[in-house]
Formats: structure tokens, C-alpha cells, sequence
């Protein structure tokens, strides 16, 4: 297994109730499999929502395998008026 901590913000933060959590994962999951997790946990309160992928602080263009310790944060569009 590989830990990976999850950073969450603005509608992930407030769907899911938390800013943060540890999860335990297999070896070779990737960012997609990790978003559609998260998206799972939401119960479709994210279904319409565009969510950006940082791991380890930097934007990710692509889907990508996640490594022990890795650090990955949802990021919705920036909303604002």
C-alpha cells in the first residue's frame, strides 16, 4: 500500500467536510482513479464540478501514477464576483 495525503478545497472541502485526510492506497493508482474515489465519497455533489489536480504542489497535465507520500490537492475553478 502507499499513503498519499489529499488536500481539499472550496466544494470538495465543504461536499466532503474536510480540508484534508490520509488515504491508503494500491501500488500503480493514478490521479484519475484517486479523483473518481474522492468524486465517489461526494455521492454526486461534485459530478458537475471541473476539478483541477496538483500533486506535490504542481499542476498535473495529464493523468499520472501516484507515489508513497505523494501529496495531491483538488482544486475547483476560482469563484469570485
Amino acid at each position: 500500500m502507499i499513503q498519499v495525503k489529499v488536500k481539499c478545497f472550496s466544494q470538495v472541502k465543504y461536499v466532503l467536510g474536510k480540508d484534508e485526510m490520509s488515504l491508503s492506497l494500491e501500488p500503480g493508482t493514478t490521479s484519475a482513479e484517486l479523483e473518481e474515489l474522492v468524486r465517489n465519497q461526494a455521492q454526486g455533489k461534485l459530478d458537475k464540478v471541473t476539478l483541477r489536480i496538483a500533486v506535490n504542489q504542481k499542476y498535473i497535465p495529464a493523468e499520472i501514477e501516484l507515489k508513497n507520500g505523494d501529496e495531491v490537492a483538488f482544486i475547483p475553478p476560482v469563484q469570485g464576483g
